[in-house]
């Protein structure tokens, strides 16, 4: 019994080593991800009268379906001291915190689980980047006769009158990178991952629910800040589920992990995942962990892979 509990601590000590080096990794990747977003986004037009046009385009399309709202949400929050700071400090803070919180929190459930969601984020800012590159879009703040409110609350914050960008660093962001709008994407994706994948009983009911409560007040956060139409958002929240719809594909998800095999990233399990595999099965006879198999921990399975519910 000593011989095998030492065997087992033997496995986990690498295991461990393992995890935070995929750890490591993953954050690498993300944060690269991230420059690239904020880097491309400064290669596109910064000519303003034409991405004006394009706005007044789609704020004709809005009156045509009646979802121009913007003016009575901008008015509500540039009336309101306290929903004004609210506002500026959500859409400065949410976007970036939230959605780290929630990458973390999949990594740690498995691999499984992990995989697809973050998949599905990297194809969705990726078909937001070619947006942004091919139809730079004046924001609300840009067009004319709506409040900018982060620039109003500037001395109150971190950020400058640039949107979100800290003071003076606001020449380092495209500020006519505005269609789709990614802040409400992004908290789409954490709606969605957290309503499949959030556990059973009253803790996974409340992370649900306060999923599509950060969905819909960065929704309302974006418009009333002058930083994004109706339309940004309503497309925004299109990119990722066609983001989904792409992973949930077997033939894409195929095709997207030969392209993976090949450019020599195909790594196995991490973490918690990786450990509890390699210390169940003594050494010499570690069995093949291949894409898409997760853990059993103590007797039930993980929750399967599979498409997010939309």
């Amino acid at each position: 019994m000593a011989n095998r509990a030492r065997e087992v601590q033997e496995v986990a000590a690498p295991a461990a080593t393992r995890g935070w080096r995929a750890a490591l990794v993953e954050m690498v990747l993300i944060l690269s991800l991230y420059v690239v977003y904020s880097g491309s986004r400064m290669f596109a037009s910064d000519a303003l009268r034409p991405a004006q046009k394009r706005a007044a385009e789609l704020l004709d399309i809005e009156s045509a379906l009646h979802l121009s709202w913007e003016g009575a949400i901008n008015q509500l929050f540039t009336v309101s001291r306290g929903l004004s700071l609210f506002g500026s400090f959500w859409y400065a803070t949410a976007h970036y915190v939230v959605t780290a919180i929630v990458l973390l929190w999949l990594y740690r459930r498995g691999a499984a689980v992990y995989g697809p969601a973050r998949l599905a984020l990297v194809i969705s800012t990726i078909i937001a980047l070619v947006a942004y590159l091919l139809l730079p879009t004046a924001p609300p703040r840009l067009f004319g006769g709506y409040a900018d409110v982060l620039a109003l609350t500037s001395g109150d914050g971190w950020w400058g009158g640039d949107a979100s960008a800290p003071k003076g660093l606001g020449g380092l962001t495209n500020q006519l990178a505005a269609f789709p709008s990614l802040h409400a994407g992004w908290a789409l994706w954490v709606a969605l991952v957290l309503q499949r994948y959030a556990p059973d009983g009253r803790r996974g009911r409340w992370m649900r629910i306060g999923g599509w409560a950060h969905a819909f007040i960065t929704g309302l956060v974006v418009i009333g800040t002058g930083n994004h139409w109706v339309a940004d958002v309503l497309i925004g929240w299109l990119v990722i589920w066609t983001g989904f719809r792409i992973t949930s594909s077997d033939r894409a998800r195929q095709s997207l992990q030969r392209l993976a095999h090949h450019a020599g990233i195909r790594r196995g399990p991490h973490g918690r995942q990786a450990r509890l595999e390699e210390a169940a099965v003594p050494r010499g006879d570690q069995p093949r962990v291949e894409d898409g198999d997760h853990a059993t921990v103590g007797g039930r399975p993980d929750q399967p892979a599979g498409p997010l519910r939309e």
